[in-house]
Formats: structure tokens, C-alpha cells, sequence
């Protein structure tokens, strides 16, 4: 029977505040993020809200967050979703990217798809796994494993864990095929995330905490997602084991590749030698051995990593 993904619960679907806006901003509204900063939330929503009523982006994208959050006014998922609205169509992109979940969680799926997809389209991991969930699903969108592996497989190497979680089940269901082409296109997708992400909000002055939903560790990841090892000119190979069960070895493989970043668009070799299947991972460059196998320790201290050369 195909396995059928939770949404909701593989990626959290927490809209997490991940600062609060671009330069240059209306005096206003920076008077509004340093009140926040000192926990004054009332004072920021007051300084935000005439700023926002008048159309800016930015006080509209720290209204949501604001009523996201119920800092300084009643938490209201109706009333965050409106001012996230308001600024995502002038173009905010943070606001774009919370729009988009904001629909999705509130029941509007449908009219949360084309957000979440100019979201994925700039690299936004919970996007990416929002997205990638309904394609595997054919929730309200058509199937397709394929561009579903691929996002939840770029989710999970910028450091997004329901992302690595996620791909972890999938691996258990779908075919060799589908993984590979899945890996050819989250490559792609990572080339053209470079050329379409969204800038670093930078705010003016000493910028203040970062917004987040508790627990804590759900917080957005900032860090940018690790790059795949080269191939070209490279064909090397890591070996981790080598097991009597061959099921021992699918076990290793998808344990590392939920934790080890460096690994996320790599592929498992399973090789019978006699009465032993030998898990090996590649293809890595020469240069990059070094540091993956270094990657893979820092995870797993217990596990061998032996280069194979082409």
C-alpha cells in the first residue's frame, strides 16, 4: 500500500518570525523593532499598526508576526494571514513565504500552492517541504515522487529536520529510479535557488532576537544548505559497512543520511561480497572525501569510513 505523509506533522508547519524587516525601513517602524527587542510588544504593534494601515510592507509583514505570535496584540491566525497578504503581494519576500504556510495551515491548500511554489523556487526549506509532502501525497496537486523527493531532499540539506525525517521515510518507499532522478533534480533546483534567493534581512541599528514559536529548536534554519561533493572528475567512494542482514545496511545508510548533511545528495551502493552487503556512498570527489568522512564521525563516532577509490 503506497505510504501516505502527514503534512502537518512531518514539517511542523510553524510559521517561524526570522527577523523582522529589510533597510531602509520608516522611522516608525524601526522604533517599533527596537520596542520589540526590549519586549515592549505593545509599543511595537502601536508603532507599527499607522505604518501599516498606510501600506508598508515591512509593518505589515511585523503585524503578522505580531498576531502570529500574540506578542502585544491576541494571537489571531486570521489576522496574521491578512497582513501577511497585504505585504507579500508588494513583494515582501519573507511575507511571501509565511502567506503561503499561513494558507496552507488555515485550510486553503489550494491557494497556498502557488506561494508555496515561488517560496520553494527561492530555496525556503519549509516551503520546500510543504510542497514536496503533497506532491508525494497528491494532496490537492497532482503526484509526482520524482519533484517530491527532490524538495524534500533540498529541505532536508539546508537543515530543515522534519526534512531529513521525511526523506528518511520516503527512502523506504520509493524505487532506486525515483531516488536517483529525484537527486539529478534537487541539483538543479539548488543551481537555480542561487540565482532566485531571497536576500538577508539585514534590519538597521542592532538588530533585534529573532521571533520564534515555542519549542525553540523549531526555529528556521539561517545557515546555508551544505553543497553535494563533486562528482566530476572525481568517482571516489566511502565505505561505512559491511553487514550479514542486508537490512543492517538500509538501516545505516537512512540513519546517516537524515543526520549528515554532507550526504544529502549522495547515493547508496549496496555490493554482495560472498555472504556480506557492503554499504558504500558516493561518488565524491577526491578533495571531498577528507571532510565527508569527517562529517559522517562527528555524527557517528562508532561508524568506519573507508575511501574507495574509482
Amino acid at each position: 500500500m503506497t505510504k501516505r505523509f502527514n503534512v502537518a506533522r512531518s514539517c511542523g508547519v510553524t510559521i517561524i518570525a526570522t527577523g523582522l524587516m529589510s533597510a531602509p525601513v520608516a522611522a516608525d517602524v524601526k522604533t517599533g523593532v527596537d520596542a520589540w527587542g526590549r519586549g515592549d510588544y505593545q509599543r511595537a504593534v502601536a508603532e507599527w499598526r499607522p505604518e501599516a494601515l498606510a501600506g508598508d510592507p515591512d509593518a505589515q509583514f511585523d503585524m503578522g508576526q505580531a498576531y502570529k505570535l500574540g506578542r502585544g496584540v491576541v494571537a489571531d491566525p486570521v489576522q496574521a494571514e491578512e497582513w501577511y497578504r497585504q505585504a507579500a503581494v508588494q513583494g515582501h519576500l519573507q511575507a511571501q513565504d509565511n502567506y503561503a504556510l499561513a494558507l496552507f495551515q488555515n485550510g486553503k491548500r489550494l491557494d497556498a500552492v502557488p506561494w508555496l511554489e515561488k517560496s520553494a523556487a527561492r530555496g525556503e526549506p519549509r516551503a520546500q517541504l510543504v510542497l514536496g509532502t503533497m506532491l508525494f501525497n497528491g494532496d490537492i496537486i497532482k503526484k509526482d515522487w520524482v519533484r517530491a523527493y527532490a524538495l524534500v531532499l533540498r529541505s532536508s540539506a539546508a537543515g530543515l529536520a522534519q526534512g531529513s525525517e521525511t526523506l528518511a521515510e520516503m527512502d523506504q518507499y520509493i524505487s532506486a529510479e525515483v531516488r536517483q532522478r529525484g537527486i539529478s533534480l534537487a541539483r538543479e533546483l539548488e543551481r537555480d535557488s542561487d540565482t532566485h534567493r531571497s536576500p538577508p534581512v539585514v534590519p538597521p541599528g542592532k538588530a533585534p532576537p529573532a521571533l520564534v514559536s515555542a519549542p525553540a529548536r523549531s526555529e528556521r534554519p539561517t545557515a546555508s544548505a551544505p553543497s553535494a561533493p563533486a562528482a566530476k572528475g572525481g568517482g571516489w567512494r566511502i565505505q561505512v559497512g559491511a553487514f550479514k542482514q542486508a537490512a543492517n545496511a538500509t538501516a545505516l545508510w537512512q540513519t546517516l543520511h537524515a543526520r549528515v548533511g554532507s550526504l544529502a545528495l549522495l547515493q547508496p551502493s549496496y555490493l554482495k561480497v560472498a555472504s556480506l552487503t557492503r554499504l558504500q556512498i558516493g561518488p565524491i570527489h577526491a578533495s571531498d572525501v577528507e571532510r565527508v568522512c569527517a562529517d559522517i564521525k562527528a555524527k557517528s563516532p562508532t561508524t568506519p569510513c573507508v575511501p574507495i577509490a574509482p
